[in-house]
C-alpha cells in the first residue's frame, strides 16, 4: 500500500504464494487458533505470554482475577469519559498508556472492553476469557451477552447525551494513535491486538458490532495514513540530508552523521514497513468486505474514509486501484452512500493537482455523475453538480456539450439547492470569460460594459431553453453566483434604450421582450429578497447585512428606473407584453427617492405615460397591471400621494362620465346599436373594471348603471356576452367594497339597509343569468353566486362582526338546485363534450388543460359551498358518486370534499355517501332493469366505489363507530324499501344493493355486526332465511359480512364472489365475470385463503363464512386456489349445475332440499341442531389452522435464530464474503489488480487457516450495471 520510493506503484497479487499478504488473509485465527497479526516478535502473541514472561505474567493474572470488578469499573470509567465527552481527550489517551506502560494485558483488556461497550454490549471480557480464548470465541461469548430486546446502540441512539457520541468516539481513536505513534504501536502487541478484534467484530452477523467496529477500524486506518504520511516526510528530509552529507569533500564529510542518518532511515524504512503491514491488515481485512455490507451506514463509513486517506496520502492511495471502490459504490442503492462518493471526490477534484490522476477514473465515471445530477435523491443531484462544476474547473475537454446540457435545463428545476447548483455550473461554462479591463482607461458603463455581451448571453440562453414563463426561476438560479451581472441595470435600459454600437448586432423584438421580463425579475429577486413562488419553504428572517443590501439596491434601482421607464413605456407602448413587465417596475420602488431626489418631473412622466398607456389599450392583463401601478403609488405615507391621487380621480372622472354617456346611448339605440357602439361601451367598461379591482369607486355609483345593463340583458336577451361578462364582475366589487366599508367599523343604517337590498337583487339577477345561453356567462354568474353565497352566509359574523348579521344571507332551495345543476351539466362531462374551445382547436392540448383547469375551479367554488355548510351536505352525492369517473381529473377535489365533510358531521357525512350509492343504483335499474346481471360493469362499477369509500374512512373503527352503522341502517332500508315486481315471495327491487353495503362490512365493530345483524333480520322473513335462489345471493352475502369475523374485526367479503356465481347460474358469456373478479382478486383478503377449505353442511342453514387465522407473512400462505374453487366454498351450486369436479358429498346432498317437509318447531329445532355441528366443525378447524400456523412460525424462527437484533432493513445470514477468490469477485473482468504490498517473507502475516462462506449478494445494494463490468 505505501512503498518506499524505489518500490513500484503497482503489484499484481499472489495468491500462490506465502511471501504475499493476500485477499484470502484474514487476521482472526491461525492453524493453531491463536490470535495473530504479525509474525514477527514471539512475545507479542495475545493470551500466549509465558507465565514468567516480563516478570508480569502471574502478577497481572492475579490482578485481572482479583479485581475484576475494580477493573470493571475502570472500562466504565473510559466508556463514560468518552460518551460524556467533557475531558480533554489527550489527558484520558495519556492515562491510558501510563496504564499500558504498567500492565500491558490490563490495559488492552480496558481497551476491548471499551470497544465492546461502545458496541451497546453489556458483556464484559474477563482477565480469563483474554488469556485462554481465541477472538472468535470471545466474540460469541459477547454476541450471547447482547440485548435482543432492543436494537439501538451508542451509534444509532438518538438524543443529546448520544449526539457528540460518535465524534467522541473517532476522536478517542485517532488521539490514541497520535500519542502511541513512536514507541508503542511498533510493540507488536497493542495494534496487533486492537487490529484483530476490530476485524473479528467486524465480521460479526450483529450489526452493532459491525458498525461500532468498522468505524473504528476505519478511523484507525486514517491514523494511520496520518502516521505513515509524517513517516514518509520524515524519510525524504533524512534522504536529503544524507544524500547533502555525502555529496560533501571528504575533508569535510562527517562519516558519524553518515551512520547516523543511514541508521535512522532503516529505523524510519523499518516503521513504515510495520505501518504498511497495519493498514494492509485493516484494508483487507475491513474495507474490502464491509464497503459493501448490507447496511449502508457502514458502506457509508468505508466510502468516506477512503476519500479520507486518497486526499491525504494521495501518493500512495490516489491511483485506480482505490479510485475503482468509489467509482462502483456510485452505483448504490442508497442515497447516502452516493452521497458520500461524491463529496469524497469533490475533495479531490479541487486539487488541480491531482488532475492527472483522476483522468482515467474521469473518463469511466464520468457519464455516471453526469447522470447522478438526475438522482432522485436531491443532495445526491446538488453534490453530483458541484462535483462537475469542479471538473469543469480543471479543465474544458472533459464535459461534451450533450453533458453540459444536461445540467443547464437544472436551473429550472423547483428544487432550490439543485437549481442554485446548476446556476452556479451555467455561471462557470458561460460567463466565466469576461473582457478584460484595461488599467487605468475609464470605467466603461451601459452598452459598453463589459456585462453586455453577458447580459445577451443570457438572453439567448433563456430563448433557447424554450422555457419563456420561468425567467424568476432561471434570475433566482443564478443570483447567488452572478448577482453583480444580473443587478446591472444601466447596461439593461441601455442595450434597450441606446442605438447599436457600429459593427454590433441589434437586438430583436423577441430578445427584447426576454430582455425586459428577465430585468423585471432581476428588480423582483433584489427588492423582495425571497426565491420564487414553488422554491422555498417560507420566508427567512434576514441578517442585517442582507437588509442593507436590499436598502441599497432598493434605492439605486429606484434612482435608475424613475429616469429610464418613462422613455421605456414611450418606446414599447404599443406592445402589449412588453407594457405590462414595464408596469410592474415602480411596484418594487422606494417611493420616497421621488421626494428626495428632485425626481417629480420624472413622476409626472410617469403618470403621464400611464395614463396614455390606458387609453390605448383594452387588454384585461396591461389594464389591471396598470390599476395595481397607480395602487403601489397612492400610498398615503409619502409626499407623492397627493399627486398622484389626482391624476388617478381625473382619469376616473373621464371613464365614469364616457362610460355613462356610452351606455345611455347604447340602451337607448336597443337593437339598433352598431358594434362600434358595443366596442366603445365594452372597452370603456374594461378600463373600470380592471381599476375597480383595487381602487374603491363607491363615489362613483357604478352599482345603479351596471343593474340597468344586466337587467336590458335579461330582458332582451341580445346583450353582447363580454359586456355581460365585465358589467357582472364590477357589480360584485362594487358590493365587495361597500362590505369592506360596513367591515371597517361605525355603519348607518341605511348604508347596511341598501347593501343587503343591492346584495339580494345582484344575487337574483346572478340566478337568472344561469339560464342564459351563453356558457362563458353562465360560468361568470355561477362563480360569482358562490363568492357571494360564501361570503354573505352565516360565518360573517364571526371575529367580532356581529354587527353585519342583517346582511347574512342564506340561499334557497331553487338557487341551490340551480347550482347544482350547473356543475352537474358544465363540470361533469367527458373532453370531448366541452363547447367551450372555438375556433377549432378542441385538439390543442393547450387549450384542453386550461378547459380543464376552469372546470376545476368550477366544482372547488361548489364544494365549498357544501364544506362551509351554505348547502345542504346531502347535494355532495351528486358529486361524490362521480368519484370513480372522473378520478382523474377531479378525484382530488372530490376526496378533500368528503375528508372535510366527515370532520364537520361523521353521520351526515356516511348518510351523503350511501346516498351517492343509492342514486347510482337507481340509475342502473332504469337504465338496464330489474333483472341486470350483477356480473355487469354498472354494477361492479358501483361496488368499486362502495369500497372507495370504505377505505375513506381509516383504521380508526371506533371513531367512526356511529357513522358507519348509520350507513348500514340506511342501507339496509333502502335493500328492502321496495317491493318485488315478480310479487310474493321474490326478492325485494333493490335487494342487490345488499351486495354493495357488504363492501362496508368490514369497518363494523364485533359488536355492531351483531346489532346490524338483528337490524336486517326485523326486515327478513322466515321464508327468505330459506332462500337459495341466485336472486337471493345478495341478502347472503351480506348476511355472512356480518356473521363472519367474530374474532377478526377488520375482516371484508369478497366482492367478486356473487357476481362470479350469478354468471356461473346464467350460463353467460364469462368476460364480464372475469372483469368483475379481477377487480375483487386485487384486494388481499383473508377470506381468499380461508374460503377454498369451506363446505356447506346438509341442509338449509344460512351458510356462515369462516374467520381466517391472522398471517403475518405472505411465505406461510397457501397456494391460492382457483377462482372456481374458491368460489364452490362460498356458495353451493344446485344439483343440476354442479361441476364434475366437486365432492360427490354434494351431489348425495342437494336432494335434501327437496324431501317431505317438516312443520315449524321440527324445522326450528332441526335448524338449531345443525348449526351446533357447524359450529363445533369450524372450531376444530380453527384449531387445526392455529395448530398449522404456529408451526409454520416455528420454522421461520428457527430459520432465524442467527440474527442477534432487529435491524431496520433485514440482515443476511452472514454478510462477510467469500474469502475464497473474495477479490475475484471484485476483479471480474478488471484489466488490473488491486495494490499490494511485496513485503519481505520475515514480515508477512499468516493467512486465516478458516474461511467463512458469503451469503451476500452484492446485487443488493448495487445497480446491475455495475457488477461485471470493466471499470478502467
Amino acid at each position: 500500500m505505501i512503498a518506499a520510493p524505489e518500490i513500484p506503484a503497482d503489484f499484481p497479487y499472489a495468491h500462490d504464494t506465502d511471501t504475499q499478504f493476500s485477499s484470502d488473509t484474514d487476521f482472526s485465527e491461525d492453524l493453531d487458533g491463536r490470535s495473530s497479526i504479525s509474525s514477527k516478535g514471539k512475545g507479542g502473541k495475545k493470551g500466549k505470554k509465558a507465565a514468567g514472561d516480563k516478570g508480569k505474567g502471574a502478577k497481572g493474572a492475579g490482578r485481572i482475577n482479583g479485581h475484576h470488578q475494580e477493573n470493571g469499573m475502570e472500562n466504565m470509567m473510559l466508556f463514560e469519559v468518552v460518551k460524556l465527552g467533557r475531558s480533554a481527550m489527550q489527558s484520558v489517551v495519556d492515562d491510558w498508556i501510563e496504564s499500558y506502560k504498567h500492565d500491558k494485558d490490563v490495559a488492552l483488556l480496558d481497551l476491548i472492553n471499551f470497544f465492546i461497550q461502545c458496541s451497546g454490549c453489556k458483556g464484559v471480557v474477563s482477565g480469563e476469557m483474554f488469556r485462554n480464548m481465541q477472538n472468535s470465541e470471545i466474540i460469541r461469548r459477547m454476541t450471547e451477552e447482547f440485548d435482543e430486546d432492543s436494537g439501538d446502540y451508542p451509534l444509532t441512539i438518538a438524543g443529546p447525551l448520544w449526539k457528540k457520541f460518535k465524534s467522541s468516539f473517532c476522536e478517542f481513536i485517532s488521539v490514541l494513535v497520535r500519542q502511541c505513534q513512536y514507541s508503542i504501536i511498533y510493540d507488536e502487541y497493542m495494534m496487533d491486538t486492537v487490529i484483530s478484534l476490530l476485524t473479528g467484530l467486524s465480521d460479526s452477523q450483529v450489526r452493532a458490532f459491525r458498525h461500532t467496529s468498522t468505524l473504528a477500524a476505519m478511523k484507525l486506518m486514517t491514523a494511520l495514513v496520518n502516521v505513515a504520511l509524517n513517516l514518509s516526510i520524515n524519510m525524504d528530509n533524512t534522504q536529503r540530508q544524507y544524500e547533502a552529507e555525502r555529496n560533501k569533500i571528504v575533508a569535510k564529510r562527517a562519516n558519524d552523521r553518515l551512520e547516523l542518518l543511514l541508521q535512522k532511515r532503516k529505523e524510519l524504512q523499518e516503521n513504515q514497513d510495520e505501518i504498511e503491514n497495519m493498514m494492509n491488515a485493516i484494508f483487507k481485512g475491513v474495507f474490502v468486505h464491509r464497503y459493501r455490507d448490507s447496511i449502508a451506514e457502514i458502506r457509508a463509513i468505508c466510502i468516506e474514509e477512503i476519500g479520507v486517506w486518497m486526499k491525504l496520502y494521495s501518493d500512495a492511495f490516489l491511483n485506480d486501484s482505490y479510485l475503482k471502490y468509489v467509482g462502483w459504490t456510485m452505483h448504490d442503492k442508497q442515497g447516502e452512500v452516493r452521497l458520500k462518493c461524491l463529496t469524497a471526490l469533490q475533495g479531490l477534484y479541487y486539487n488541480r493537482e491531482l488532475n492527472a490522476r483522476l483522468e482515467l477514473f474521469t473518463s469511466r465515471f464520468k457519464d455516471r455523475i453526469v447522470s447522478m445530477t438526475l438522482d432522485k435523491e436531491y443532495d445526491v443531484a446538488v453534490q453530483a453538480i458541484k462535483l462537475l462544476t469542479l471538473v469543469l474547473n480543471s479543465t474544458d475537454e472533459v464535459l461534451t456539450p450533450e453533458d453540459c446540457e444536461s445540467v443547464y435545463h437544472l436551473v429550472y428545476s423547483a428544487h432550490r439547492p439543485v437549481a442554485i447548483a446548476a446556476g452556479e455550473f451555467l455561471y462557470k461554462k458561460l460567463f466565466s470569460q469576461r473582457e478584460p479591463e484595461e488599467e487605468g482607461a475609464p470605467k466603461r458603463r451601459g452598452r459598453q460594459s463589459p456585462n453586455a455581451n453577458l447580459i445577451k448571453t443570457t438572453v439567448f440562453f433563456f430563448l433557447e431553453s424554450e422555457l419563456h414563463e420561468h425567467a424568476a426561476y432561471l434570475v433566482d438560479s443564478l443570483w447567488e453566483c452572478g448577482a453583480e451581472l444580473l443587478k446591472d441595470w444601466d447596461c439593461m435600459s441601455s442595450l434597450l434604450l441606446d442605438d447599436p454600437l457600429p459593427g454590433e448586432e441589434a437586438l430583436t423584438d423577441r430578445q427584447e421582450t426576454a430582455l425586459i421580463e428577465i430585468m423585471l425579475c432581476t428588480v423582483r429577486q433584489a427588492a423582495e429578497c425571497h426565491p420564487p413562488v414553488g422554491r422555498g419553504t417560507g420566508k427567512r428572517v434576514m441578517t442585517a447585512k442582507e437588509r442593507k443590501t436590499q436598502l441599497d439596491d432598493r434605492t439605486r434601482m429606484t434612482e435608475l428606473f424613475a429616469v429610464a421607464l418613462p422613455p421605456l413605456l414611450a418606446k414599447y407602448a404599443v406592445d402589449s407584453e412588453k407594457v405590462t413587465n414595464l408596469l410592474q417596475l415602480p411596484q418594487f420602488f422606494d417611493l420616497e427617492i421621488y421626494t428626495t431626489g428632485r425626481l417629480e418631473k420624472h413622476l409626472e412622466a410617469l403618470l403621464r405615460q400611464i395614463r396614455e398607456i390606458v387609453e390605448k389599450h383594452t387588454d384585461t392583463e396591461v389594464l389591471e397591471t396598470c390599476s395595481k401601478t397607480y395602487h403601489a403609488l397612492c400610498s398615503e405615507e409619502f409626499p407623492i400621494f397627493n399627486r398622484v391621487d389626482i391624476a388617478r380621480s381625473q382619469l376616473l372622472d373621464e371613464l365614469v362620465d364616457k362610460f355613462n354617456r356610452l351606455l345611455e346611448d347604447f340602451l337607448q339605440e336597443g337593437e339598433e346599436s352598431d358594434e362600434d357602439d358595443a366596442y366603445q361601451v365594452l372597452s370603456t367598461l374594461k378600463r373600470i373594471t380592471a381599476f375597480h379591482n383595487a381602487h374603491d369607486l363607491s363615489g362613483w355609483d357604478l352599482f345603479t348603471s351596471n343593474f340597468k345593463l344586466l337587467n336590458t340583458g335579461i330582458e332582451n336577451g341580445d346583450m353582447p356576452e363580454q359586456i355581460v361578462i365585465h358589467s357582472l364582475q364590477c357589480t360584485h366589487y362594487v358590493i365587495l367594497w361597500h362590505l369592506a366599508k360596513l367591515s371597517e367599523g361605525s355603519s348607518r343604517k341605511e348604508d347596511m339597509v341598501t347593501l343587503r337590498k343591492q346584495m339580494r337583487a345582484f344575487c337574483m339577477m346572478c340566478q337568472r343569468y344561469l339560464t342564459n345561453v351563453n356558457t362563458a356567462v353562465k360560468e361568470q354568474a355561477f362563480t360569482i353566486l358562490c363568492d357571494l353565497l360564501l361570503i354573505f352566509s352565516h360565518q360573517m359574523v364571526s371575529g367580532g362582526r356581529e354587527h353585519l348579521e342583517p346582511l347574512v344571507y342564506s340561499s334557497e332551495d331553487s338557487l341551490q338546485s340551480e347550482l347544482l345543476s350547473f356543475i352537474l351539466n358544465h363540470v361533469f362531462i367527458d373532453q370531448d363534450d366541452d363547447t367551450n374551445s372555438t375556433d377549432g382547436q378542441q385538439d390543442d392540448e393547450a387549450v384542453k388543460i386550461e378547459a380543464l383547469h376552469k372546470r376545476r375551479n368550477l366544482l372547488a367554488a361548489y364544494c365549498k359551498l357544501i364544506i362551509y355548510c351554505v348547502v345542504e351536505m346531502k347535494t355532495g352525492a351528486d358529486i361524490f358518486k362521480q368519484y370513480m369517473r372522473y378520478y382523474n381529473d377531479y378525484g382530488d377535489i372530490i376526496k378533500e370534499t368528503m375528508s372535510k365533510t366527515r370532520q364537520i358531521d361523521k353521520i351526515q357525512c356516511a348518510k351523503t355517501l350511501i346516498l351517492s350509492l343509492q342514486q347510482l343504483f337507481n340509475e342502473m335499474l332504469s337504465e338496464l332493469g330489474h333483472g341486470f346481471d350483477r356480473s355487469s360493469s354498472a354494477f361492479c362499477g358501483i361496488k368499486e366505489l362502495a369500497r372507495r369509500f370504505s377505505l375513506t374512512f381509516g383504521l380508526d373503527q371506533v371513531k367512526t363507530r356511529d357513522a358507519i352503522a348509520m350507513l348500514h341502517k340506511d342501507g339496509i332500508e333502502f335493500a328492502f324499501k321496495d317491493p318485488s315486481p315478480q310479487g310474493e315471495g321474490g326478492p325485494p327491487l333493490n335487494l342487490a344493493f345488499l351486495d354493495i353495503l357488504s363492501e362496508f362490512s368490514s369497518k363494523l365493530m364485533r359488536q355492531d355486526k351483531r346489532t346490524v345483524h338483528m337490524y336486517l333480520e326485523r326486515f327478513m322473513t322466515f321464508q327468505m332465511a330459506l332462500q337459495r335462489e341466485d336472486c337471493w345471493l345478495p341478502l347472503i352475502s351480506y348476511r355472512n359480512s356480518l356473521q363472519a369475523g367474530g374474532d377478526d374485526d377488520t375482516m371484508s367479503v369478497m366482492s367478486g364472489y356473487s357476481s362470479r356465481g350469478s354468471s356461473v347460474r346464467s350460463k353467460k358469456t364469462k368476460a364480464p365475470a372475469v372483469t368483475a373478479g379481477t377487480s375483487a382478486a386485487k384486494r388481499k383478503l383473508p377470506e381468499e385463503e380461508s374460503s377454498s377449505s369451506e363446505v356447506w353442511t346438509p341442509g338449509i342453514q344460512t351458510p356462515v363464512m369462516m374467520p381466517s387465522p391472522h398471517l403475518t407473512s405472505t411465505a406461510m400462505r397457501e397456494p391460492k386456489r382457483g377462482r372456481d374453487d374458491s368460489y364452490m366454498g362460498v356458495y353451493s351450486l344446485p344439483h343440476d349445475q354442479q361441476q364434475p369436479h366437486q365432492h360427490p358429498q354434494h351431489h348425495q346432498q342437494a336432494p335434501q332440499h327437496h324431501q317431505t317437509p317438516m312443520d315449524y318447531n321440527s324445522q326450528v329445532t332441526w335448524m338449531l341442531a345443525q348449526r351446533q355441528q357447524e359450529e363445533a366443525r369450524q372450531q376444530q378447524e380453527r384449531a387445526m389452522n392455529y395448530a398449522k400456523l404456529r408451526t409454520n412460525l416455528q420454522h421461520a424462527i428457527r430459520r432465524g435464530t442467527g440474527l442477534m437484533e432487529e435491524d431496520e432493513e433485514p440482515i443476511v445470514e452472514d454478510v462477510m464474503m467469500s474469502s475464497e477468490g473474495r477479490m475475484d469477485d471484485l476483479n471480474e473482468g478488471m484489466d488490473f489488480d488491486t495494490m499490494d504490498i511485496d513485503l519481505p517473507p520475515s514480515k508477512n502475516r499468516r493467512e486465516r487457516s478458516e474461511l467463512k462462506p458469503d451469503y451476500f449478494d452484492p446485487a443488493s445494494i448495487m445497480d446491475e450495471s455495475v457488477l461485471g463490468v470493466s471499470m478502467f
